[in-house]
């Protein structure tokens, strides 16, 4: 079944007198559970598109279907509100808050949400999250006390601590060696197989791409190739 649902959706930017025209027509469909990989060169749009599925944004025109709920025209109140119930975000900057311990950098996004969790409640919450990532002996430690893919297992702990139906990284793997890459990627596979939960990569990079089930690529504004399940290279899991 679907999750998201895209039909003819468009962005246009004003630059004073200028109109610049992003997203000039885009149609898709990602189902739940699915791991996608939205690819396209710097320009394509692809982080326009990402801003509008992730609700941070609001296309210009079309129709945006979330989890059967039609949210194009949403308020930006109503649209943190289903941020904060239905959608993670993880950055290939991390977005760590310094002075915080891992932990507390865990659970911050329970402060935003009408979940009613006392703290020892959302501290058990946030240890349960870094526990799954790997990184039950780090959690009193502040990110320049971790290591580059340790700062990204917190970070994807963060956008996992509010049960979200999707999860949106983009460029996750961009700070990262190549054998954390393939450690951060495989977890986005397991959200995906185990959990059930829809991942979107948002990458230009053709080696995170290829973890996906399903490549979507953008260029110029449209959706230029849809590749699916055996028609992705797959790597080699020896190699992981």
């Amino acid at each position: 079944m679907e999750l998201i649902r895209l039909h003819d959706v468009t962005k246009t930017y004003s630059l004073g007198e200028v109109t610049v025209p992003v997203l000039k027509g885009v149609s898709l469909e990602v189902g739940r559970g699915d791991l996608v990989a939205l690819m396209g060169a710097s320009g394509s749009g692809k982080s326009t598109l990402m801003n509008i599925l992730g609700c941070l944004d609001r296309p210009t025109s079309g129709e945006y279907w979330l989890d059967g709920q039609e949210i194009s025209q949403a308020s930006g109140d109503e649209r943190a509100l289903i941020r904060n119930r239905k959608i993670g975000f993880v950055f290939q900057s991390f977005n760590l808050l310094a002075r915080m311990s891992a932990l507390d950098n865990v659970i911050m996004p329970l402060a935003y949400t009408n979940a009613v969790l006392s703290n020892r409640e959302a501290r058990a919450l946030g240890r349960a999250m870094l526990e799954r990532v790997g990184l039950g002996e780090r959690m009193g430690h502040q990110p320049s006390q971790l290591s580059g893919g340790q700062q990204q297992r917190v970070a994807i702990a963060r956008a996992l601590i509010n049960s979200p139906q999707i999860v949106f990284a983009d460029e996750p793997t961009g700070n990262l060696d190549s054998k954390t890459s393939k450690e951060i990627l495989r977890m986005f596979q397991d959200l995906s197989e185990q959990d059930g939960i829809t991942v979107v990569l948002v990458t230009h990079d053709p080696e995170v791409a290829h973890s996906a089930r399903r490549v979507i690529r953008i260029s110029d504004g449209l959706i230029a190739e849809g590749i699916y399940d055996d028609q992705v290279a797959k790597p080699d899991p020896a190699a992981a």
